[in-house]
């Protein structure tokens, strides 16, 4: 009888992990630009590796190849998340803005915002007419 549940959680497990799997492929293809792709990507892929990861370790049992798929899990849990990160990190210093700061650079220029007065401006030594040296 606990042999069956035990199969049976192993089976949803399996088929919840390639669902995550199916999902984040999707995302690669329907998303607009990198970093929504790679969003998409990391998070349902290190989700979906960990419930096939479960599914396979219920299937084995308390055995040593449970314990290798336990080390597996763990290095996918920590290797996916630094990776899909250190690969955002050099698409942004190689200049490859997100959709969301062009948008949101193109929404500052077409708003009309007053010119500030004098008085709201900041003293400063760049303001005309301030000495910049003593």
């Amino acid at each position: 009888m606990i042999d069956v549940l035990i199969d049976g959680l192993s089976w949803a497990c399996l088929l919840a992990g390639g669902v995550f799997c199916s999902i984040g492929a999707l995302g690669l293809l329907r998303m607009p630009e990198f970093y929504t792709r790679l969003h998409a990507a990391s998070v349902t892929d290190t989700l979906g590796a960990g419930l096939v990861l479960l599914g396979l370790i219920l299937q084995a049992g308390l055995t040593l190849v449970a314990v290798k798929l336990v080390i597996i899990g763990l290095l996918l849990f920590f290797t996916g998340p630094v990776a899909a990160h250190a690969l955002a990190k050099a698409a942004l210093n190689r200049g490859l803005k997100p959709l969301l700061a062009e948008a949101d650079a193109e929404s500052l220029a077409t708003e009309t915002s007053p010119a500030p007065t004098p008085d709201d401006r900041p003293l400063s030594p760049a303001v005309e007419g301030a000495p910049s040296k003593p």
